[in-house]
């Protein structure tokens, strides 16, 4: 129910079995102006682009805490498979080669109910070994869920090796409001937000205007589902 173009199907439905002209008329209309809208590339990248937050001042880190979310597991190799989000773990490696954070600790475990799958923070320490760095860079906290148990399980973890940590959390640009709720309910010291994989745009073409966009759509669609889970996490303990 929070995909935009359900809505309009929904509203062209209603146009299709009301037997009252005027009602037609009415739906056909709100149908048109909503496909317009939520389609349109350059709403919604302005939106987003407002919504999305911006670097922090370069400085030096002690953790860097990347929220899950990047990658699932490859059933063919049985390996680590990023996905759209992968540019959160990604930045948190260049950031550590350029000596702006001492550690990387991947925060995520599974989403599922019925949890068989490999843990999300233990595929992305196979990768981080790989490409070389070393064990005395890397924490681990594979239980979490969702964003308020990234925040209670990462400082928990990080309280008990190092409680006056200097800390960065590495998550998606449109991700990081809700993470600054999450983070603060668990947290009273400053914390630094580092956004990856910006979605919102600052240039813009004449199509973005007039041609209706499947990926707007998409976009709104995760809007929408991080919206509510803002409003979600700012009454859940």
């Amino acid at each position: 129910m929070i995909k935009p173009i359900v809505w309009v199907f929904m509203l062209l439905i209603l146009a299709i079995v009301t037997k009252n002209p005027k009602k037609r008329k009415q739906y056909l209309i709100v149908s048109t102006i909503f496909f317009f809208f939520f389609s349109n590339g350059f709403i919604v990248g302005k939106i987003l682009s407002h919504y999305e937050a911006s670097y922090p001042k370069p400085q030096k880190y002690d953790v860097g805490i990347v929220l899950g979310g990047f990658s699932g597991l490859n059933k063919r190799n049985n390996e680590i498979a990023f996905n759209w989000t992968g540019d959160r773990l990604f930045q948190a490696i260049a950031l550590y080669r350029k000596g702006q954070i001492k550690q990387i600790l991947l925060s995520s475990g599974s989403a599922k109910l019925i949890d068989k799958e490999v843990k999300e923070a233990d595929l992305a320490l196979n990768y981080l070994k790989l490409i070389g760095i070393p064990d005395s860079a890397i924490l681990i906290e594979n239980q979490s869920r969702n964003t308020l148990e990234n925040a209670k399980n990462s400082l928990a973890l990080i309280a008990k090796k190092n409680p006056q940590a200097k800390i960065l959390i590495i998550t998606s640009a449109w991700h990081i409001p809700r993470a600054k709720i999450a983070f603060g309910k668990q947290n009273t010291q400053k914390i630094e937000y580092y956004p990856t994989n910006f979605t919102g745009s600052t240039e813009f073409d004449l199509g973005d205007f007039i041609i209706p966009s499947a990926s707007a759509l998409g976009t709104w669609e995760l809007l929408f589902k991080e919206w509510i889970g803002l409003v979600a996490d700012r009454y859940r303990s």
